[in-house]
This record gives C-alpha cells, structure tokens and sequence, in this order.
C-alpha cells in the first residue's frame, strides 16, 4: 500500500546530531578520551589557553561515524526509480539498483525478505521500495536494504499473476492438447474446500437435484490465509493417492485478489497440472481468473457452476437416449405399418384360398378334439367322486370310539403300575441309612472313613466324622463310656 509520493520518515529530535547513545562505539570511545584529557588542564586566570589540535580519523572511523549517522537518520525510507542491474545469485539474496534521471542507489533484498515479495523485479521496472539505509563498508557505500517492492501503475500481486502465468504458460500448462475430457457418467467425485462455507452447500444441493445417486466425498481445507496453499497441495495429492474418483472439483467461493491468491500459487498449479483424475477449478464468481483454472481440465464461473458441468453429461445422455428412442419408436411402427399392408395384400390372393379350406377344416377338427377331451375329462372326474365316496364308507366304518377305549384302558393299566412302583420306593427309602438320620440318629467315621460300630474301633485321641441328615461334623474321641 505504497503512499501518493515518495520519501522517508526520520525521528523527531531537537538536536542535529543523534543522542549519544546511538553513536559509533569507536566515536564514543574518542570523545571520552578527549573529555579525560581535557579534566587535566588548568584554564586559570593567569594560564595560556592551549592551542586547538586537528584530529586524524582512519577510514574505518569515518566509516564508522557515517554509518552511525545514516542507519539512524534514515532507517524507513520510500524511495521511487527505476529498476537496473538486477542480478540474483544462487544465495537468494537480491542486488540491483535504483536510478532517476541523475542518480542511482545500490540496493538489496535479503533471502529472508525476498520469499515474501510476490514478483521479481526486471531492468527498466519502475518500482517504489520501502527499506532502511544501511552501510557497506568493505566498499564505502551506502544502499537501502528493502523489505517491501511495489511495481508502479500496477499491484505486486497482479504483477505476481502476470509473470506467473506468462511462465507456466510457456511450459505448455495452459495447451489445450493437455487438457482432460470428463467421464461421461460419473459415479464418485471428490470436492476440496472448506468444509463450513456455502460452496460445499450448493454443490450439493445441485448434486441432489440433479443426480442424487452421485457419491460425493469431500475433503476439507483451508483456502484463504497463509496456510490455504499447503493444504489444497496437500489435499490434491491426497486424493489422487484415493482410488476410484473420476472427477476432482476444486472449489471456492468469490473474494478479493489477495482472498483467492492460494490459487494464484505456483506449488497449486503444479499439483492441479500434475493430477491424474481430472480437474474442476471452481475459483471466485464468474468474472474472478485465477492460474487455477488455466491449468485446471475445465474452469468453471461459480461452485455450482462446477456441480452443473459434473452432473450435465447424465442430462445430455438422458437426453440423447429420450431422442433415440422416440426416433426408434417411429422406425419400428413404419415399419410394421409397411409389412402389415404387405401382408394383408398376400392374404387376398387367390392362391391363398386352397389354404384357407384346409385351415377350417384343421380348425373344425380342432374342435371335435376338444370336445372329446373334454367328454373324457368328465368321466375321469366322475370316477374319482365314486373312489371318494367308497373311501368315506370305510372311514365311517372305522370305529374311532373303540379305538380311544382301549387306548384310555392301557393308560388306566399304566397308572396302576406307577402307583405300585411308587409304594415300592417308600418303602425302599424307609429302608435307607439316611432315612434313619432323619430321625435324629448319626453315623461314625473313623479317619480312614470307615463306620465305626463298636467303641473299640477308634482310641482316645482319633479323629472322628459324625454325619447327620443335613450335613457333617469333625470331632475328636476324649474319652470312652460303658453302655
């Protein structure tokens, strides 16, 4: 944003020499020397003033004590001219200088300033820079170390967009030789752009409308700001390492030079000119050009644009086939039009006629044949009734009652004889050693698990297991009684 004229800005002060805090070390050194000698000195009534000494300086000093004035002086300086001996080694440092009509200055962009300069300045350039003045004093010269290039009559970045696309232009990117056709149908297609703006949304709405079976992935990314160019770098070598999709839309919605310039971005061309799927730039509204879409397959004017020309080739087919059909309709009914008349002026020759008497007569026999069949037919169904109702006599003939009262008499005999099992197993369980337990009465085992009927079995002292209905007791034998 270069001002209406040029010049420089400079500190205020109320003195014609910077502070002594900003002077060349060596200048300071010299001027307390001088004040040290000068405390030694007896200026008294009667003393002779001693006579001014001219002092000698080294080239360096003088050096020194210029580069202290002039860095300070003019640290922010505009400065218009013209542009000449531009050269630019291998260091990425920049060296040219600036001319009017009687004078030039060197000047000089570092590496560091140069990545953030959008064009490359040329001989015969009229240019306005920004920068400080500095010193080289190697070779006793001063010149303006610029931060800030701005081309005059037209903007850096517009100057940026000339030479970019005047360069890949001349490397054949632009060739409509190199440019890829859509698919005809296609069934995935891959959207890289922001994910929160109303370009993603209108895309799909068109999508939907028009051809809603279409799959749709969407990559998000940045696509303004400092970041915007990694990331749609990024996102369309990403997409290409997917496999299946048949068109990738990059797409963003309008804005200033400066909002769409991640297009305008040598490393984006390259990636969109270096994809194997081909390319939709959908960059700003219709009168926004971007090197996007000179490099991109197909350029369209909005986002919805884009979705339009994706989605077009299912109308155009449908199309196509609506009109192929109509016209194979009317074909085929000309044509059958023709061969019915043609046929129906055969069946009025006469030699057709002799035919024709065969024919009723084929048909009159047809007819004897169905009646006959279907004389046939009746006796069949007849003689399947009789069999029907013979085979009901003997179902009626069959006494299901008798059948049902021996079958309630085996379960009668049944019954019994559960009943008597059943008494034959109380008794059994009345027999039982643990029945007996549950009466109050306990068995005794020794340690080897033995039962113990006698007292004699087990000494003082032996483990014992006493068992009861409900579960078991370890005891220990303390003693022995006589019953």
């Amino acid at each position: 944003m270069p001002p209406q004229s040029a010049g420089f800005r400079r500190r205020d002060r109320a003195f014609p020499f910077p502070s002594p805090s900003i002077w060349p070390s060596a200048f300071r050194r010299r001027m307390r020397g001088d004040m040290e000698q000068q405390k030694g000195l007896d200026f008294g009534p009667g003393a002779e003033k001693p006579k001014p000494q001219r002092r000698t300086c080294t080239v360096s000093q003088l050096t020194d004590r210029l580069q202290g004035v002039l860095e300070t002086e003019f640290f922010d300086v505009l400065v218009e001219g013209e542009v000449s001996n531009v050269t630019m080694p291998a260091s990425g440092h920049w060296y040219f200088s600036l001319k009017d009509s009687s004078a030039q200055v060197r000047a000089v962009v570092w590496k560091t300033a140069a990545r953030l300069i959008k064009f490359k300045p040329k001989d015969g350039m009229k240019v306005l820079v920004r920068g400080a003045v500095r010193v080289y004093p190697p070779k006793g010269e001063y010149q303006i170390a610029v931060e800030v290039i701005e081309p005059l009559g037209k903007g850096s970045l517009q100057q940026a967009f000339e030479e970019l696309k005047a360069k890949l232009e001349k490397e054949g990117l632009f060739a409509a030789a190199r440019k890829r056709p859509l698919p005809m149908l296609p069934r995935r297609i891959a959207v890289l752009t922001s994910p929160t703006g109303a370009v993603i949304q209108d895309i799909l709405r068109v999508v939907e409308r028009r051809y809603a079976n279409l799959e749709i992935a969407i990559y998000p990314a940045r696509v303004q700001g400092p970041e915007a160019v990694p990331d749609i770098v990024r996102g369309i070598r990403a997409i290409n390492r997917v496999r299946g999709f048949d068109v990738l839309i990059v797409a963003r919605g309008g804005g200033s030079l400066e909002d769409l310039w991640p297009f305008n971005e040598e490393l984006v061309a390259r990636a969109l000119a270096e994809s194997k799927i081909p390319t939709i730039s959908a960059v700003g509204h219709e009168t926004d050009f971007t090197i996007a879409d000179f490099v991109a397959d197909v350029r369209a004017a909005t986002p919805s644009a884009a979705a339009e020309i994706v989605v077009g080739a299912k109308d155009e087919l449908g199309a196509r086939i609506e009109a192929l059909r109509r016209r194979a309709d009317g074909a085929l009914n000309i044509r059958l039009a023709r061969v019915r008349a043609r046929v129906n002026a055969l069946t009025q020759h006469r030699v057709f006629e002799a035919e024709r008497g065969r024919i009723r007569n084929q048909a009159q026999r047809v007819d004897d044949l169905a009646r006959r069949t279907r004389t046939g037919l009746l006796r069949r169904v007849e003689r399947a009734r009789e069999r029907y109702r013979r085979a009901g006599e003997r179902l009626e003939a069959f006494r299901w009652d008798r059948q049902i009262a021996q079958q309630r008499m085996r379960v009668a005999t049944q019954e019994g004889r559960r009943a008597a099992f059943a008494r034959l197993a109380g008794k059994l369980d009345s027999l039982s050693p643990l029945a007996v337990l549950g009466r109050g009465y306990a068995l005794v085992f020794d340690g080897s698990g033995r039962l113990v009927r006698d007292a004699a079995e087990v000494s003082v002292g032996d483990p014992v297991r006493i068992r009861v209905q409900t579960g078991a007791l370890a005891a220990r034998v303390t003693g022995k009684e006589d019953v």
